[in-house]
């Protein structure tokens, strides 16, 4: 009788432990996961993409976007920067900037990426008119960078 309860105590230990060893093996937990799908800023920001030699990770968003660019961000600000940016949460043009530049970056290396590069460029500049336009178009790139593959 002591062998067998200590049998039946044992049994849902092990399931646990082989539950937790399978879910170990797959890799780092979603708060540790700095790079999320294969076209988001995140992933770009990771460098471990290759970015298309049209617009280098040393590019400044003024060179890319334009003079309106600009005018609303750091003259300096490279594009591995804005993909790496953190106050997009509550800023709408800072959202938008990391957004467009990942759409950008994809619109040059995906295949059926839904945008093309002049696209990105012309929506970017469109949206900088007020932050609820910035709001929606980087609405509109997230969606469409989290689609991609």
């Amino acid at each position: 009788m002591g062998r067998c309860s200590m049998l039946s105590q044992l049994i849902p230990f092990l399931f646990l432990f082989c539950f937790a060893a399978t879910e170990a093996a797959r890799g780092p937990g979603f708060l540790y996961t700095r790079a999320r799908g294969r076209c988001t800023p995140q992933f770009w920001s990771s460098r471990r993409g290759e970015w298309p030699r049209m617009v280098p990770q040393t590019s400044t968003v003024s060179k890319v976007f334009g003079s309106r660019a600009f005018e609303r961000y750091r003259s300096d600000l490279t594009l591995l920067e804005a993909t790496a940016r953190n106050d997009d949460v509550e800023d709408a043009f800072a959202a938008l900037l990391k957004q467009s530049t990942a759409a950008l970056l994809n619109s040059y290396t995906k295949r059926g990426f839904p945008y093309s590069a002049w696209e990105v460029k012309t929506l970017l500049i469109q949206a900088l008119v007020s932050k609820e336009a910035a709001a929606v178009q980087a609405k509109h790139f997230s969606m469409a960078n989290e689609a991609c593959n």
